[in-house]
């Protein structure tokens, strides 16, 4: 019988995991050619300022396979409501039984993608952090810091956002969770000083353009996940002497690489994995004047790797 699982026990579950190595698992078995990862299905609602993420896959010859519907409705907030949603479906590899459904509401994706975040700092992020440059004051800027945490001692952070009044909600927040942290009148005033910067929006436009960024940055670019969104100049991929990110053949087509590739700032050859950097380190940053970029649109690797081992814990 299908076990049907709601937000507050999958959120004790999840407790028990240490998220970070679970996406470094991910990101290996993407490079190492052991997951299934169809194409992501997608539907874009533009009068609703919404879309749904649809993303599926299996690591081969294991139990389960996962399905996920994930939906981002960014004019929520103003309504009183939260801007992600979703759910995690848990299938047998074996017979196709739906083992288990989590009524997750967008968490389980909110805090992988934080984690994957937290994985390109460390393993492509300069060895000593200054501070900290978050760009937007949504859900993914907090748990991103959160899980920066882990990873960094650095507690200088600086945030910017399109409203000054949430950058400086956000800002408080911050300072609670352990940061010192500051609003930028600007963005080349938090690239001024930031040499690890992690963009949470969903900007069509660039933000960040290649002047503002200083020798020896680390930019992990989050909020680019399908063909149109673009945070980044690409320009900056061309300065970057590292790009990675969590899937290529994914990035050709969606987030800030697929802009760079259209516009002929980059080529395929320069594109990482970081599942490649993370088995063979001496592919990732080799001195601390590199200028390394992590664009990450999120894969079904990801989900199928919390989702099987929040429901290992559940089902226990």
């Amino acid at each position: 019988m299908t076990k049907i699982y709601k937000l507050p026990e999958i959120l004790k579950a999840l407790n028990k995991i240490d998220l970070i190595e679970s996406m470094e698992k991910a990101f290996k078995s993407i490079s190492k050619n052991e997951v299934i990862l169809p194409p992501v299905g997608e539907m874009l609602f533009p009068d609703s300022n919404g879309e749904i993420h649809i993303k599926y896959g299996a690591i081969k010859k294991d139990q389960d396979f996962v399905v996920k519907l994930a939906t981002g409705f960014f004019d929520n907030p103003s309504k009183g409501l939260p801007p992600f949603s979703g759910c995690m479906l848990v299938f047998s590899q074996s017979t196709g039984e739906l083992k288990a459904i989590l009524l997750e509401e967008g968490e389980l994706t909110n805090h992988r993608t934080a984690a994957a975040g937290a994985v390109a700092a460390k393993i492509l992020g300069p060895k000593i952090v200054n501070q900290i440059g978050i760009v937007g004051t949504g859900v993914q800027a907090r748990l991103q810091a959160a899980y920066l945490r882990k990873v960094t001692n650095c507690r200088d952070l600086c945030i910017w956002g399109r409203s000054l009044a949430n950058a400086e909600i956000a800002a408080e927040e911050l300072r609670e969770m352990g940061f010192k942290s500051t609003v930028a009148v600007d963005l080349k005033n938090l690239c001024s000083g930031s040499n690890l910067i992690v963009t949470t929006t969903p900007s069509t436009s660039p933000l960040l353009k290649d002047d503002m960024i200083l020798a020896g940055t680390h930019i992990t670019a989050m909020g680019s996940d399908t063909p149109v969104k673009c945070e980044l100049s690409p320009k900056i991929l061309s300065s970057a002497a590292i790009i990675s990110t969590d899937s290529k053949e994914q990035a050709i087509h969606r987030g800030e690489i697929a802009q760079a590739l259209r516009e002929k700032e980059i080529t395929k050859n320069q594109i990482k994995e970081l599942g490649d950097i993370i088995i063979d380190p001496s592919k990732g940053r080799i001195n601390e004047e590199q200028i390394t970029i992590s664009d990450l649109s999120g894969v079904a690797a990801q989900d199928i790797m919390i989702a099987k081992e929040v429901t290992e814990i559940l089902l226990d």
